[in-house]
């Protein structure tokens, strides 16, 4: 993470210039919110986004984030423009300790995300999608990687999409430039729900409802065990997930669970 817990400690929703934020039931709402840039990325939006996801990943009270987006375009992709020329506002969060790779950020959030996906998606805004947990789109949202036709390749997408797809579809995506449909972006993995577009709040209620039944904590342990796994050579990876189990049990939540099965109610999380 760029921000320690401490800098993360207050989330200032006043004061976010493109993002709007909300907490309410142990759901983090990060809506993108620079719609006349088609919520394109910037450095002053990335350092929000990094600050917002920060404080979702430290603060216990958030059990599920959902990432949304005003406007008519979920995200076109980073600003090249003002990537390349930097920025003269003055920020509205802290300096982060180093450069916003959003892939990175997304991977360490270790809790469930939800993408609401109301319009397109392109270039690095793959990088929100493919590091969701589940994306909600609606039927009219497409999905398209056009860097080749300017000269540039999706480096980053490409290893956030080949943890989700083969090889050959995610080198097909980067290469071809193809621009999919909800349901083509569903059939190869990128989308986990299709539906029409007044259906993205009803499904995303309903994903967050169910969610929000089961154990953060059992759910955090897990997340976070499935990208060290990654990393991990396969002769050391069985130990590491009984370790792994062995904490867990010795958790509030792991308690809570048992009880309230020998008990035969429902468990209290918070």
């Amino acid at each position: 993470m760029l921000y320690t817990a401490e800098q993360v400690a207050q989330l200032p929703t006043d004061t976010f210039r493109y993002l709007l934020v909300s907490l309410n039931d142990h759901i983090l709402t990060i809506t993108l919110n620079r719609p006349q840039k088609k919520n394109a990325l910037h450095p002053p939006m990335l350092a929000e986004l990094a600050f917002a996801l920060a404080y979702a990943h430290y603060t216990a009270d958030v059990w599920i984030v959902v990432l949304a987006a005003t406007g008519d375009t979920f995200c076109a992709g980073m600003d090249l423009k003002s990537l390349s020329a930097g920025s003269d506002e003055q920020a509205s969060v802290p300096e982060p300790a180093g450069p916003v790779r959003l892939g990175e950020l997304m991977a360490g959030l270790h809790k469930p995300c939800i993408a609401r996906v109301q319009g397109p998606v392109y270039a690095g805004g793959f990088l929100l999608v493919g590091g969701s947990t589940y994306v909600v789109a609606a039927n009219s949202a497409t999905f398209a990687l056009p860097e080749v036709k300017r000269g540039l390749f999706p480096f980053q997408v490409l290893a956030v999409l080949l943890d989700i797809m083969p090889a050959r579809r995610a080198l097909d995506l980067c290469l071809r430039a193809r621009t999919l449909n909800a349901a083509d972006a569903q059939e190869i993995g990128l989308v986990t729900h299709s539906v029409p577009a007044d259906g993205l709040d009803p499904t995303v209620r309903l994903l967050t409802d169910e969610l929000r039944l089961y154990s953060p904590v059992a759910m955090q342990f897990g997340l976070r065990a499935f990208q060290t796994l990654k990393s991990l050579p396969p002769d050391q990876q069985q130990a590491f997930l009984h370790d792994q189990f062995q904490q867990l049990q010795q958790t509030h939540d792991a308690r809570e669970g048992m009880a309230a099965f020998l008990e035969k109610r429902l468990p209290n999380w918070g």
